[in-house]
């Protein structure tokens, strides 16, 4: 069965409308974000506030992040069918609605079914910025189009942390689930006045890829159900891990060959030969990696070492989520000058992240707040450096009629990888500690001297123990143990840090290695308006 062929979507004149339309898009994409990193940061509070333990509260995050990946997949064929302003407005009065409710779930059973109706909503909400970002900015408008999207991996969770404290410490739980409502209130008045109504295409499910939807979306839901329960369920000594591992397997490898020989699949996998498209889809899973080192390290550094609360943190956060309002208008403004590569701009975007990681691992258990200040800093000018190029370059191998291909694709991989990032962070910290701890146990069994106090009016943390070997007190004991695991989470998070580098290096290989020059969109009408003479 062939193809029908694509059309390519009729051009509209880019007005104050329409780009209001886009905000409120844009709007929308960013409270989907924010609405998944803020729930995970007040897990602890959700959990006591409805009264569930913590195997139960992993599956909220679990659940939602699986939905929502999945629904990534398929939005953009149903937005393509359904138009861009039906669908949108549509999953996002079902991602508000959902919010609404949650909080009134009697049980936890109800309440993780309707977070994954809230997930499936929430994650089609980010491929409809990047849709109307290809189809509707004119050349040279689109790179600040493609800014805008990367803001929402760059600005709303960077965001999270302040809102999360903000709603648990100062007004309600319920909040983190409502504070939904005012934003997608906005982002529905512009999407309906904004956004221009294209007709419905139903014909498209005469060639549905039902096949590739029912395995791609149940794999990948099942792979990011393993990987968020894994470090839980003990990894491959659980069951239940190894099933959901091997199945997703199993339907993902059905659906890539399928996608492959399917007339109209939701991912066109044909389009991964064009060098810059396979380089984007690479470099991003690596920068959601490195981009760790700005959020998940400090934060982690901060709660286990030196016992802060969430409020505490959040303003280094704040430090890389706000200033992307204005560097990441400013990294688009340089990419739209014809004589910078954006190769070279994600270069200098990685050394800044690189020397943020070589910054940090030199923490010691000293460190305080200010001591992050300068990697922050680093952090919020290199990561829209290295997103923004790696979006132009590979948006300026794909014709507007590709657009939803692509969309399905880099949001996919965008969500899967930010999944994974998480987990093999958490999980290499974890290991870490344990080695480090076990080294450091067995160092001190070795060399009882180093904490033995001469007397015991010298005694304390550091030095528990007496000069006949017995311990000073049970709280120095306790101290010393205490010590001990800070430094040996001082330990993981350096090393974490080096692997962090070893990442940044493979991007760089890859960018010297594969992707061609591009150039910016809008200095391309000329040439081709000279060459139709």
């Amino acid at each position: 069965m062939n193809a029908q062929p694509i059309a390519a979507p009729a051009p509209h004149p880019f007005t104050l409308r329409l780009a209001l339309g886009l905000v409120g898009v844009l709007i929308a994409a960013l409270t989907s974000g924010l609405n998944d990193r803020v729930t995970d940061i007040a897990l602890a509070d959700i959990r006591a506030a409805i009264g569930i333990s913590y195997d139960q509260g992993s599956w909220i995050i679990s659940a939602y992040q699986a939905a929502e990946v999945a629904a990534m997949m398929i939005a953009p064929w149903f937005a393509v069918t359904f138009s861009l302003r039906r669908f949108a407005l549509t999953v996002s009065a079902g991602f508000m609605l959902s919010g609404l409710l949650l909080p009134l779930m009697p049980n936890a059973t109800l309440f993780i079914t309707l977070r994954v109706v809230q997930g499936l909503f929430g994650g089609a909400l980010p491929p409809m910025l990047m849709t109307v970002a290809l189809r509707f900015l004119p050349p040279p408008i689109k790179l600040y189009g493609l800014a805008g999207y990367a803001l929402t991996a760059t600005f709303g969770p960077n965001m999270a942390a302040s809102l999360a404290a903000f709603w648990t410490d100062d007004v309600s739980w319920l909040f983190v689930f409502w504070q939904v409502v005012p934003a997608m209130l906005i982002a529905m008045l512009l999407i309906s006045w904004g956004l221009p109504q294209d007709p419905l295409r139903l014909e498209r499910f005469k060639q549905i890829d039902l096949f590739g939807m029912l395995t791609g979306c149940s794999g990948i839901a099942l792979l990011i159900l393993a990987l968020t329960q894994g470090e839980r369920l003990d990894w491959l000594e659980s069951p239940l891990f190894s099933g959901l591992l091997f199945s997703a397997l199993a339907l993902l490898t059905v659906f890539f060959i399928n996608e492959w020989f399917h007339p109209l699949p939701l991912f066109k996998l044909q389009m991964l030969g064009r060098r810059n498209l396979a380089h984007g889809l690479l470099v991003l899973a690596g920068v959601l990696i490195l981009s760790l080192s700005g959020s998940a390290l400090p934060s982690a550094y901060l709660a286990q070492v030196q016992g802060f609360r969430t409020l505490q943190f959040a303003p280094l956060a704040l430090t890389i989520g706000l200033p992307q309002l204005l560097i990441a208008p400013f990294v688009a403004a340089l990419l739209n000058i014809r004589w910078v590569d954006c190769r070279w701009m994600l270069t200098a975007g990685v050394a800044l992240l690189v020397t943020s990681c070589l910054m940090g691992m030199h923490i010691t258990t000293d460190w305080a707040r200010q001591n992050f200040w300068l990697i922050q800093i680093l952090q919020a000018f290199g990561q829209p450096m290295v997103i923004l190029p790696v979006l132009m370059s590979a948006t300026s191998v794909v014709a507007p009629p590709e657009g939803p291909f692509a969309s399905a694709m880099f949001n996919t991989v965008r969500g899967f990888s930010s999944i994974a990032a998480s987990t093999l962070v958490e999980w290499f910290i974890s290991h870490r500690e344990k080695f480090h701890s076990n080294v450091l146990v067995d160092s001190a069994a070795s060399r009882a001297w180093l904490m033995t106090a001469p007397n015991s009016a010298q005694s304390s943390s550091s030095l528990p123990l007496l000069p006949d070997g017995s311990a000073s007190s049970a709280e120095n004991l306790s101290g010393f143990a205490t010590l001990l695991k800070q430094q040996a989470m001082v330990l993981s998070l350096s090393d974490c840090y080096q692997m962090l580098i070893a990442f940044a290096a493979l991007l760089l290989l890859l960018t010297a290695w594969l992707p061609k020059r591009v150039w910016p969109p809008q200095t391309l009408i000329q040439p081709v308006t000279t060459t139709s003479r």
